[in-house]
């Protein structure tokens, strides 16, 4: 490894953005340091790592204790990429589990604040880097029945806006990418929105682009986040959609899940 060489960590790497920010940084020549809870189970750690040679797993099941870890490992790490994802929780007014908004808040919300905790007086110390969480859009556009989630992206896209002040004149840029309509298992997986020809239809009737994002396209603007050097660019939350939502906004879907 060359003493140039930039390192990134990626955190819950194994859906949503993961993977294809993984795939960017290390094709662009980064050492990738990746985190997940689920990556303590071998098979699934197989099924990621196949592919993908330069990932190199962190034992910390929680990504606050990852930043600690990826930190003694490299030393520096120029770009830390927060990919924050948890299953949409339905709820009508008035009917929402407390205990579902708590769970979807510690996903969405906690982790990504304390891993910013472990992380500012590392990136201090170093002089700077770039910081990417990987939050929603789909406050655009509120469905019914989607408080808990709303609430929880909305409540990370203010800390993204939050940290960028707080940490501008560190040199630390705080940047966020908002997808919809990113195809991710975890969202929008293939059988349902891909092979399956109402799907595809639904996609095309909603998203101007007429199809769901590619995750070699949201790779590129995370690699691109991650390794800028205008640390001006700060506070920014880029919609990653396709032109969604479109005014007036298209019917939805029964049972569509946004990230």
């Amino acid at each position: 490894m060359t003493e140039d060489r930039r390192t990134a960590l990626v955190t819950n790497a194994s859906d949503y953005a993961g993977p294809p920010a993984v795939d960017a940084l290390a094709g662009a020549g980064y050492r990738v340091l990746v985190q997940d809870a689920t990556f303590s189970d071998q098979a699934v750690w197989q099924r990621f790592a196949d592919g993908r040679p330069a990932a190199e797993r962190l034992s910390a099941a929680d990504p606050a204790a990852a930043a600690a870890e990826a930190w003694d490992r490299a030393g520096r790490i120029d770009a830390l990429v927060s990919n924050d994802h948890y299953p949409a929780v339905p709820a009508a007014a008035g009917s929402g589990e407390v205990e579902a908004l708590r769970q979807s808040f510690e996903i969405l919300v906690a982790q990504p604040f304390a891993l910013m905790q472990a992380a500012v007086p590392r990136l201090k110390a170093q002089g700077g880097g770039n910081v990417v969480m990987i939050t929603s859009c789909r406050t655009l556009l509120p469905m019914p029945g989607g408080a808990i989630p709303d609430m929880c992206r909305a409540a990370e896209n203010a800390l993204v806006r939050s940290l960028a002040v707080d940490l501008a004149p560190a040199q630390i840029a705080v940047n966020a990418v908002a997808p919809n309509f990113l195809y991710s298992e975890a969202y929008y997986p293939r059988a349902v929105f891909i092979d399956d020809p109402g799907g595809r239809a639904f996609v095309s009737a909603s998203v101007p682009a007429e199809r769901l994002g590619e995750p070699k396209e949201i790779g590129e603007l995370i690699l691109f986040l991650a390794g800028m050097e205008a640390k001006f660019l700060t506070g920014a939350i880029i919609d990653f959609s396709g032109g969604w939502p479109v005014s007036p906004p298209r019917p939805q879907a029964a049972g569509q899940s946004r990230p």
